[in-house]
């Protein structure tokens, strides 16, 4: 038992508290990385209090993650809502859509019901499989370091999330996906509607203020992707082709065909998780190289450091910020009674900023070794596309470090204001490209 937390205050202060629920709070990484210090220091794992939301325990440190993370029976996705929202928000989903799930993805999902799905798409995901990918991507990342290249020998201040890092891991994605090229901006934009519902820049035009009109909004974005995956369905029920949206459309879990709620999440996580998360990293990658002094000849020098250049640009973006958990059972953590049924938020930045398992964590540094970052989650509920993730990473900076003449700041990296999922929205550089 930790004495010294067993006896401090459980109820974290009103402004932690408000800053922890403030998406806001997340467009300024520096500050939301000083909350978690705050926190990891004095209450690592405090009760978050604050009247539009129900009560949460925010989980901060590494080894609690990790160790919630690993054990999917006593701490489940899909008993409450698996991603924070206010009361009112959930609440509302609840009356009209019958369900706090309106949806049914892996994120949604556990025990035997979480395997099967996985299982159903797992292979596809696997390094073996996606080693014949090897070529279409090198050609994705050429074009997107020629479409750099142009950009840079105009003269042009480029801005890397608009003008490359949103499309290379949307090529990919949607190529797998079977969503043909002319959709993928639609695929785009709905996306940053789902992950961006509360960004100024990102959300759906049409989206107020309060919770329940964000919920009727949110219900919007995911009947658009119903109707837009629906008809997929059909034409691949018809028509099958080698894609996934073949396999989801035809498959079976327990002997039956995938339940409407389980075939939209499963369409959704891939379109929207397979490519968003991919591009955030991709941009602190070139955010690294355009502030780090020397990073940019060093891996010129030694392009065998580029995997570990990667790993770390993973460990520093962490686009996931958190995901949610309940409590099946009675059961302790750090000296603290935590209740059957509590709901707790696994924040990941904060774990992969932890000075337990990192030294320097506010740092980029591609000498970490091990680079026990949770990015990608751990346990049962592990990124599905991890492997496909680093290889598309890998593949376009071994494309652009050896063409990357120089690269700077031309302007300040704008983060998006989002919760769940999020990363730059914008990264203006000079830079030239050979």
């Amino acid at each position: 038992m930790n004495t010294a937390l067993a006896q401090a205050p459980v109820d974290l202060p009103e402004h932690i508290a408000a800053a922890i629920v403030d998406h806001k709070h997340y467009a300024n990484v520096d500050g939301l990385c000083e909350t978690y210090a705050w926190m990891r220091a004095n209450n690592p794992l405090g009760r978050l209090n604050h009247p539009a939301f129900h009560p949460f325990w925010v989980v901060t440190k590494h080894a609690d993650v990790m160790a919630i993370s690993r054990d999917n029976a006593l701490f489940t996705n899909g008993a409450y809502s698996p991603t924070c929202a206010p009361q009112a928000y959930l609440d509302h989903v609840l009356a009209t859509q019958g369900t706090r799930h309106p949806i049914k993805s892996l994120i949604h999902v556990d025990g035997a019901e979480h395997k099967e799905l996985r299982g159903l798409t797992q292979a596809w995901f696997m390094p073996n499989s996606i080693l014949k990918l090897d070529e279409r991507i090198k050609q994705l990342a050429q074009t997107s370091v020629d479409k750099l290249s142009s950009l840079s020998a105009q003269g042009q201040v480029v801005d890397f999330v608009n003008d490359v890092a949103l499309y290379y891991p949307l090529h990919v994605i949607m190529d797998i996906l079977g969503v043909p090229p002319e959709d993928e901006l639609r695929m785009l934009k709905l996306t940053q509607e789902l992950f961006g519902a509360e960004d100024p820049d990102l959300k759906r035009q049409s989206a107020a203020v309060s919770p329940e009109e964000r919920a009727k909004v949110m219900m919007e974005v995911v009947g658009d992707f119903r109707n837009y995956f629906n008809a997929l369905t059909e034409a691949r029920r018809q028509d099958p082709r080698n894609d996934i949206a073949t396999l989801l459309a035809n498959g079976t879990v327990a002997g039956q065909p995938l339940d409407p709620l389980q075939l939209l999440g499963y369409y959704m996580i891939v379109a929207t998780a397979g490519h968003d998360t991919t591009s955030s990293t991709a941009t602190m990658a070139m955010h690294a190289l355009a502030t780090q002094p020397g990073l940019l000849q060093r891996l010129k020098d030694d392009p065998k450091l580029i995997p570990a250049f990667i790993d770390e640009a993973i460990r520093v973006a962490t686009p996931v910020r958190h995901f949610m958990r309940t409590a099946m059972a009675d059961t302790e953590i750090r000296g603290r009674t935590i209740r059957e049924g509590d709901w707790l938020m696994l924040c990941y930045l904060s774990a992969n900023r932890d000075e337990d398992v990192f030294a320097n964590p506010n740092v980029f540094d591609i000498d970490r070794k091990p680079n026990r970052h949770l990015a990608f989650g751990f346990g049962g509920h592990v990124c599905l596309g991890q492997h496909l993730a680093k290889m598309e990473l890998r593949i376009l900076f071994e494309a652009l470090i050896p063409r990357l003449q120089s690269v700077s700041l031309a302007g300040e990296m704008r983060m998006t204001a989002t919760l769940f999922v999020g990363g730059p929205k914008t990264l203006p550089l000079h830079c030239v490209v050979s």
